[in-house]
């Protein structure tokens, strides 16, 4: 039987100052949110349920700057600890009325490098609005790609994608272009590849993403 882990365990590294928060909110449907310590300033990625334990940690690691929500399922209570620490939220237009008061508004399809070593890349599918987020090796997907079971390859899913699975697809070429180590997802398995590998693993995804629906069930 699996032994719950006790909340002093959170927000639990994972590697570089990158940190999983635990205290995930049924508002988002138990998505996973992530810290990212930062000396000019630190982030949260989509929202943990609001918790006393969370904004003691986040207070002794310096608080928080920016929340950065991937897309409209996954703001949780981002306004809660936004006006707990003054941090500024950050969301694409298209996602706006999931969170009205984001003092960032994310707009059209170019990436965007808000902080340096912190790129917003719009990746339209899951919903019409989301947003994945590239730092450094680390790439936080929200719900737009994640680690399979085996933890050696990529998935994404039709089942659960709200509005336009080509466009989804035609998202995830745009990630081709780029160099990452680490997919960090709200929902599904965190993976870890070599970049090279990842980029392998993510040109096989694609293209089981453009086949029929009924000539492959995986995605």
């Amino acid at each position: 039987m699996a032994v719950a882990e006790p909340p002093s365990y959170f927000p639990r590294l994972i590697e570089d100052e990158v940190y999983y928060c635990g205290f995930t909110s049924p508002k988002s449907y138990g998505a996973t949110s992530y810290f990212i310590r930062r000396q000019d300033g630190n982030w949260l990625t989509d929202s943990p349920r609001f918790n006393e334990h969370l904004v003691e940690r986040f207070e002794a690691m310096g608080g928080l700057r920016y929340i950065f929500l991937t897309h409209r399922d996954d703001v949780a209570d981002a306004d809660l600890y936004a006006q707990r620490f003054g941090a500024r939220r950050v969301i694409h237009e298209d996602d706006l009325a999931a969170d009205p008061g984001a003092e960032i508004v994310v707009r059209g399809r170019d990436p965007l490098e808000l902080a340096a070593g912190f790129t917003i890349i719009p990746v339209p599918g899951h919903t019409r609005g989301h947003c994945v987020l590239l730092h450094g090796k680390f790439l936080f997907t929200g719900d737009h790609l994640w680690g399979d079971d085996s933890g050696r390859s990529l998935e994404a899913g039709s089942d659960y994608c709200w509005y336009d699975w080509a466009e989804q697809t035609r998202s995830m070429e745009l990630l081709q272009q780029r160099r990452f180590e680490w997919v960090l997802p709200g929902h599904g398995r965190r993976i870890k590849l070599s970049a090279d590998r990842m980029q392998a693993e993510l040109a096989e995804l694609i293209g089981r993403m453009k086949l029929p629906p009924r000539l492959d069930q995986r995605v």
